[in-house]
């Protein structure tokens, strides 16, 4: 009632008198609320009190410390075509187990004999190896022989060269003593015509002294003769010498020379020997790539390349695996405010989605469906 009427019932009637009004007139209502705001207070300065942990809350997802615990998917190192399947979705294999077979798409690589025609080719340049190794060990062995055989003829040409030169000497001394004896011849000759002429000598005496110079005149030329001889001899010996020297040494050159062209082909055919055991693995490696097997143990979760014949590139992603032994951990994002809140080792409560769970927010013993962890 607005009471602006000068008829104030009010002041004439009494609302205590009715039901209505005795509730709402009632004085009681006021302690009960200054009891229930008491009763808060209390409540309120207690809780204040009670220990209460500082907290932050931040989202993130489930995953693993270790990188090979964590779902993968599996490639083929080669392009292919896929031919047999040895598992479908949901099976658990373990490591090594072959999941899918697939064939070549390169034509070089279609022979399915090509690892043993390369075996062939190896063994092949290994003969050859062998036999370019047999013809150095025989060339070494010839020039070996030329070379004592140049030795022994050096030594004999040396020795014929010695007897050469002491052969001079010998016609040398003999030509001196027969022009020794020309001058005696001479002298004695001059002295008998002396004679003759002065009566002393007979014709006789004479013409014997002749016979002797003519005699000792032609051992002169004789002995000259064989003193040249010798000399041209002594010659020959040592152009001998210089001629056995150069055929030998041409000869063992020419065996060197074959020599160093067998045993560049040996290191070029060992070359390739190498080459062809690098593509030798190679084709062996590939071959066992033509079978895709797990990694690790664990779950096929999906197929990604389905069907058979169908082609791929290496390292197109063929399966998905989940691995069999995980060590969960949950990677978490917080508020950049909050870093100064987190330490290594510090205790953290997990609250998984769609897990029930009553939380205290500063409480954590006394939470609910929330799990411990560091």
């Amino acid at each position: 009632m607005l009471n602006i009427s000068n008829n104030q019932l009010n002041k004439k009637v009494s609302l205590t008198d009715f039901k209505s009004g005795q509730y709402v007139f009632n004085k009681n209502y006021y302690k009960q609320l200054n009891k229930f705001l008491l009763v808060f207070a209390l409540i309120g300065l207690i809780v204040m009190f009670l220990p209460w942990t500082q907290n932050i809350t931040g989202r993130g997802f489930v995953t693993t410390l270790k990188p090979d615990q964590r779902p993968q998917t599996i490639q083929s190192q080669i392009p292919g075509r896929i031919e047999e399947w040895y598992v479908r979705e949901g099976d658990a294999v373990n490591k090594g187990d072959t999941i899918l077979r697939i064939s070549e798409i390169k034509s070089e690589y279609f022979d399915d004999r090509l690892v043993e025609r390369t075996g062939d080719q190896i063994r092949a340049k290994s003969s050859s190896v062998n036999a370019y190794g047999s013809k150095v060990d025989a060339l070494n062995r010839q020039i070996l022989a030329l070379k004592n055989e140049q030795n022994l003829k050096l030594e004999q040409a040396r020795n014929k060269l010695i007897q050469a030169r002491l052969k001079v000497q010998s016609d040398s001394i003999d030509f001196e003593a027969t022009k020794t004896n020309l001058t005696v011849a001479q002298t004695q000759y001059n002295r008998d015509i002396t004679l003759q002429e002065e009566g002393l000598k007979a014709m006789k005496d004479v013409e014997e002294k002749r016979i002797k110079l003519q005699e000792s005149q032609a051992k002169l030329i004789s002995q000259e003769n064989k003193l040249l001889t010798s000399k041209n001899n002594l010659i020959n010996s040592k152009v001998e010498i210089s001629r056995i020297r150069a055929e030998y040494q041409d000869k063992i050159s020419k065996a060197q020379s074959d020599m160093f062209t067998a045993q560049s082909n040996q290191f070029n055919t060992s070359a390739q020997v190498t080459k062809l055991e690098n593509t030798y693995s190679n084709y062996k490696r590939r071959n066992s790539l033509l079978y895709v097997t797990a990694p690790q143990s664990g779950v096929i979760n999906k197929a990604i390349k389905g069907g058979i014949g169908e082609t791929f590139k290496e390292g197109d992603r063929l399966v998905g695996i989940m691995p069999k032994e995980i060590d969960f951990a949950v990677e978490t994002f917080v508020q950049p405010i909050d870093l100064p809140l987190i330490h290594i080792g510090e205790k953290v409560r997990v609250q998984f989605d769609g897990w029930p769970a009553i939380v205290f927010s500063g409480w954590p013993n006394v939470s609910y469906g929330t799990y411990g962890a560091q």
